[in-house]
């Protein structure tokens, strides 16, 4: 499943606790305190190794990092 997936990449990425639950809802950018622009980078790529897709800079957008749900959208569309 994308969203679990995408899920355990984020919390790796940030070093989140594992009990850490996001919803379709849950807000990203601004709302996490760790969620900052070297992290995006780096869970971009991370996203980009383990499913196998690329992100050209014009895809990148807050829009995508607004909610949990805007980022699984955005990796199942890649996949």
């Amino acid at each position: 499943m994308v969203a679990e997936h995408v899920r355990t990449i984020i919390l790796s990425t940030l070093q989140l606790d594992e009990d850490t639950r996001f919803d379709d809802d849950s807000p990203l950018l601004g709302a996490i305190a760790e969620f900052d622009s070297m992290a995006i980078v780096t869970l971009l790529t991370t996203l980009e190794e383990n499913f196998g897709f690329e992100v050209d800079d014009d895809e990148i957008s807050a829009e995508v990092f607004e909610t949990f749900g805007s980022l699984v959208s955005f990796v199942e569309s890649k996949v």
